[in-house]
């Protein structure tokens, strides 16, 4: 099932096609917080809660949904979820308000969180395991792109045509998704042998995979507490246009699609909590130069672009380091753990949005990236405490020691 040296499988194509259009009907959210906003006669905080709902719908499915799951085929799975993605996304298209427009946010996002989990533990079965990382970036790069391309198109198309057909185009880009991996992920694909729920909860109570799924949350959330707040801080704060919002989404995801491979490499090379600390180093500081250059047009736009390449260049480190964790402490509940961190990442993001939405209400705008800096720079605490505790882990297994010390 390996390719060539260098070559990557195209079943990871197949599922980045299928991540493309997941990660579209994520963010593209972003864009229209306020397109939707005036539409719906409901306030930004209100119609950032958008964000936060599609994440909590990813937080409770992924962990439970993968768990549930883990008698059927690899294959059936990933099609059945990308099935559920599409009719939830139709929902939205046809929601006639506000609530109904949650609930479709909210089934969608249970979609998302298992096909991400499964996804990513597919991607470490189809290469060696010195490549798990990269094959992991191979499948966030559909996130990536989605970001370059898909967002601001999707923007562009909700601002000119209605929001309703945003949702639409991704209805349209889920069934080529879902084409796509019909025709290339193999059907024969490994299949571990479920795990008992003692095994499952070994993922829920092991603290070395509880801390990865905390810097999970803090870093990634932090970014969101901004990142939700992007195009209303551009027009409000900066002064931009709605086409220029769009070109300023475009060139941020350009770099986050050049950060997600980079990290995944990284993290290959160097490990992942070293990667950790260099990427939440980064985004700590972009965030930090965000809030200080927002007055300025030509400042917003730079940072906004330095900013991308570290915004989700954690990904790949992140969930290659709960699966190469998980396999030491729950060797057979590597999917629920990789669900799990899954959740992670978008209670990190609902958090995010939701606190996000707070510091608008009492702060303005232009602190959010200040606050989300603070927090990301927490992350970087909860890494090399992560990572000191790794080091001691081997150490002891190394010395032939079960049982070193109760965190380990």
């Amino acid at each position: 099932m390996f390719s060539g040296k260098n070559a990557m499988p195209l079943a990871l194509w197949a599922l980045t096609i299928s991540a493309f259009a997941v990660g579209t009907t994520e963010f593209v959210i972003v864009g229209l917080i306020p397109t939707i906003a005036a539409d719906l006669g409901v306030s930004l905080p209100s119609a950032g809660l958008l964000v936060s709902l599609y994440a909590l719908g990813v937080t409770i499915g992924a962990p439970v949904l993968t768990a549930l799951t883990g008698k059927m085929p690899r294959k059936t799975l990933l099609l059945s979820l990308l099935v559920l993605f599409t009719i939830g996304n139709l929902f939205a298209a046809l929601a006639p308000g506000y609530y109904a427009l949650i609930a479709a946010r909210f089934i969608t996002g249970l979609a998302h969180g298992v096909f991400f989990a499964i996804a990513s533990t597919i991607a470490t079965r189809l290469v060696r395991p010195e490549k798990a990382s990269s094959a992991i970036a191979i499948v966030f790069l559909g996130l990536t792109v989605a970001l370059v391309t898909g967002v601001p198109l999707g923007t562009w198309i909700g601002q000119t045509f209605g929001w309703q057909s945003t949702f639409l185009g991704v209805v349209a880009l889920a069934l080529i998704g879902l084409a796509s991996s019909a025709l290339l992920v193999p059907s024969d694909l490994a299949l571990d042998e479920p795990a008992t729920l003692r095994q499952q909860a070994q993922v829920l109570t092991a603290p070395r995979l509880l801390l990865v799924y905390l810097i999970t949350a803090v870093g990634y959330g932090g970014n969101f507490i901004a990142f939700t707040y992007l195009t209303p801080m551009l027009t409000d704060v900066t002064g931009l246009g709605a086409g220029a919002v769009s070109l300023v989404i475009l060139l941020y995801g350009m770099s986050v699609a050049v950060g997600n491979i980079v990290g995944g490499k990284l993290s290959d090379r160097i490990g992942p909590v070293a990667a950790l600390t260099i990427i939440f180093a980064g985004l700590a500081l972009s965030l930090l130069l965000l809030g200080l250059g927002l007055a300025s047009a030509l400042a917003a736009v730079a940072v906004s672009l330095f900013w991308g390449g570290f915004a989700f260049g954690n990904v790949p480190p992140l969930q290659s380091y709960v699966v190469e964790i998980a396999r030491d402490v729950a060797p057979k509940a590597v999917d629920v753990a990789s669900g799990l961190n899954i959740g992670a990442f978008n209670l990190g993001i609902a958090i995010g949005a939701w606190v996000g939405g707070l510091v608008v209400e009492e702060l303005g705008l232009r602190a959010t990236p200040f606050v989300g800096a603070a927090i990301v720079a927490f992350g970087i605490i909860l890494t090399r405490c992560s990572g000191a505790i790794e080091d001691r882990a081997h150490r002891c297994r190394n010395n032939g020691v079960d049982v070193c010390g109760g965190f380990v």
